[in-house]
């Protein structure tokens, strides 16, 4: 929605409870939907050798049933209305959400709530799941995509926290208990720890109100604390140079050159997002262009930039058949080379800005996006910007800026994540 002048408006509001659980809302003029998610500040890295896993296999069983709910009946009663109900876990974070129509996200928060505030996490359920995963796994080891970003993050961060896979090991799997994953869900799913954030054809009193009912189930939000800031850490996970190649029967290689990049909260990841932009983010940049179009040596090629609370990488992804690997990784590295010492020009700018900004605007018309958006950026930034503000933040950097950050992580030393035949 645009006001007179043209400028993207929101009625975002924010509650925070007695708990400390949080509860942000966007009201979408028009909308018939409602997106709703919970946003749980647990991932991947806040798990110990032994519990490796753990966050990932809780949001498998937290669909499992509860004493009101068994998991058909779960799946029957958001089924029964149209809506959509999924999850996810990252490595700093872990979303439970649900897409329904405005008249029955009443029904989603009792769900949601239900699942969140009473799982039974029985031991038959972490059995019959353990397998599940197992399987999940199996399935990213034939993934050529999933085992080079696994690998690219294992150079980047060895043995730690970050440079895990997020859904864990044959062997963490295989060893964890009911136990371990009883003690890890109550330590981390705590009001104090979660953001609700809620789109759409939306009351913020009503959300709110419906949250204190179906959340205060077990006692949940009967005690007083604070709500957790976002993650920080003292010390910067430093990345050296590294090379590592896996031998997998695929017909292609995969194959990602990427150095350490910046923070989340470093103020020149607007910078860098366009210079992502214009360097691999789409049929127009410069790798998609001298990669595929010019040389026909790939199909996929692509340029990321991620982002970690204190850590991140920046990088350039390509499969390729074997025998032009080499080839590929020269032009790769010229262009990467050729970026770091003069940038990019007033052209790419300008479209790497239209990118951007479209690419974030044309999103708020999807209540799911906005959603994704709003608990996001209350669960991991300290300052939560508004769109006016991101947007005015990317139209205001200029070359020099783009050259600066460029200059700065593409003389880092690279890392080469292989896999392939």
């Amino acid at each position: 929605m645009r006001d007179a002048a043209g400028h993207v408006t929101s009625q975002v509001r924010r509650t925070v409870l007695p708990s400390g659980l949080r509860i942000v809302t966007e009201q979408m003029a028009g909308a018939r939907s409602a997106s709703i998610g919970i946003w749980i500040g647990v991932g991947s890295r806040d798990e110990t050798p032994t519990t490796h896993g753990a966050s990932h296999f809780l949001e498998h069983l937290l669909f499992k049933g509860t004493d009101e709910r068994s998991a058909l009946d779960i799946s029957i009663t958001l089924d029964a209305v149209g809506g959509e109900f999924n999850a996810f876990t990252a490595k700093e974070y872990t979303c439970f959400h649900a897409r329904v129509l405005g008249e029955d996200l009443p029904l989603a928060v009792d769900v949601l709530g239900d699942m969140i505030t009473g799982s039974l996490l029985e031991q038959h359920d972490v059995d019959a799941e353990r397998d599940v995963i197992l399987d999940e796994i199996a399935m990213h080891e034939d993934d050529p995509d999933d085992v080079v970003q696994n690998l690219l993050a294992e150079l980047a961060w060895g043995s730690g926290p970050l440079g895990r896979p997020i859904a864990g090991t044959t062997e963490s799997i295989e060893a964890m208990t009911q136990g371990q994953i009883l003690r890890f869900y109550r330590k981390h799913y705590r009001p104090e720890n979660m953001v609700i954030s809620v789109a759409g054809a939306v009351d913020h009193g009503e959300v709110v109100r419906a949250i204190r009912r179906h959340f205060s189930r077990h006692g949940f939000l009967d005690d007083a604390a604070a709500p957790h800031g976002p993650r920080t850490s003292n010390r910067r996970p430093r990345i050296r140079g590294r090379e590592g190649r896996v031998s997998r029967p695929f017909e292609q290689v995969n194959v990602v050159a990427a150095v350490e990049g910046i923070a989340r909260d470093d103020d020149r990841r607007f910078a860098l997002g366009v210079l992502n932009t214009a360097l691999g983010g789409g049929t127009s940049s410069r790798l998609f262009q001298e990669v595929r179009e010019h040389r026909g040596l790939a199909y996929s090629v692509y340029s990321f930039a991620s982002h970690y609370a204190d850590s991140g990488l920046v990088g350039v992804a390509v499969g390729c058949l074997p025998d032009r690997l080499d080839e590929v990784l020269e032009v790769v590295r010229v262009e990467l080379s050729r970026i770091a010492a003069h940038g990019i020009t007033a052209e790419e700018l300008a479209r790497g800005k239209g990118q951007l900004i479209g690419g974030l605007v044309l999103g708020l018309e999807d209540s799911a996006s906005r959603m994704m958006r709003l608990g996001k950026a209350e669960l991991v930034y300290a300052d939560v910007l508004g769109i006016d503000e991101v947007m005015a933040r990317i139209e205001a950097v200029t070359l020099e800026d783009v050259q600066a950050v460029a200059h700065d992580v593409f003389s880092r030393p690279e890392l080469l994540a292989v896999v392939g035949p």
